[in-house]
């Protein structure tokens, strides 16, 4: 009876502890737009650790981006903001190689000719060339229902509102990048003020190198509308924190 009562105990503990740790940064001095998707993506995730049993910590102090605090970590998140010094730069990198895992959304993937970080245009395999304005619903091709983070879409399907990028170099001519979604040229021309008016983009997308994903929603208040790109953010989450299949 005692060794089944410790055998229970000790199940019970197991079952008690977390899944993975994520860790998630973002800014509150930034584009108002960019705030309010930080908001919904903060309430979006903590809701579902707790139904997933993961834990979802957040913050806006990037000098949390340490190794020291990274430790403890699984999974980092970058919701609408990047790191600014090399300290940061260099604690990321050193992450990612040791085998951690990202979830970066929109901007944090953004990166030009002053960003002066060789490392990132690598690991992202892309570097923003132009965008839409002003944000817009767009229909999205699904490039792969065979990856974890997309399994539960269908081939295609139309993305709340955001605000797109395209990128220069493509994503997709580094050999080592795999994309997951590409916008429809049925879409284009795609805004007013700022007009995408054709050409190949990948909107999600893996570095099969690493445990990354990037996912280039992450504009406004109406991002997190559609459960079926819900179920992708859950199922990406998954994937990076526990490998699940």
């Amino acid at each position: 009876m005692r060794k089944s009562l410790q055998n229970a105990f000790a199940l019970s503990a197991q079952a008690q502890q977390p899944k993975f740790k994520a860790l998630a940064f973002y800014s509150t001095i930034v584009e108002p737009d960019h705030v309010d998707f930080a908001r919904d993506c903060i309430s979006f995730y903590t809701k579902m650790a707790a139904d997933r049993n993961f834990v979802f910590d957040t913050t806006t102090n990037w000098k949390k981006l340490n190794p020291a605090n990274l430790k403890d970590y699984q999974v980092v998140v970058w919701i609408n903001d990047f790191p600014q010094d090399e300290a940061q730069r260099k604690t990321f990198e050193d992450f990612m190689e040791n085998g951690g895992a990202w979830m970066g959304y929109h901007v944090s993937g953004y990166n030009d000719g002053t960003t002066k970080w060789p490392w990132i245009v690598q690991f992202l395999g892309a570097t923003f060339h132009n965008n839409n304005w002003p944000p817009l619903p767009a229909k999205l091709i699904v490039d792969d229902n065979t990856h974890p983070a997309t399994k539960s879409l269908p081939k295609n399907y139309v993305a709340p509102i955001t605000e797109w990028y395209g990128w220069k170099p493509n994503p997709r001519d580094n050999k080592d990048i795999k994309v997951l979604l590409t916008m429809d040229p049925a879409n284009y021309p795609l805004g007013k003020k700022d007009v995408i008016r054709g050409g190949d983009i990948p909107v999600v997308w893996t570095n099969t190198r690493y445990r990354m994903i990037y996912l280039n929603m992450g504009h406004g208040d109406a991002v997190f509308n559609s459960p079926l790109q819900n179920k992708m953010f859950s199922d990406a989450m998954l994937w990076l924190g526990t490998g699940a299949k």
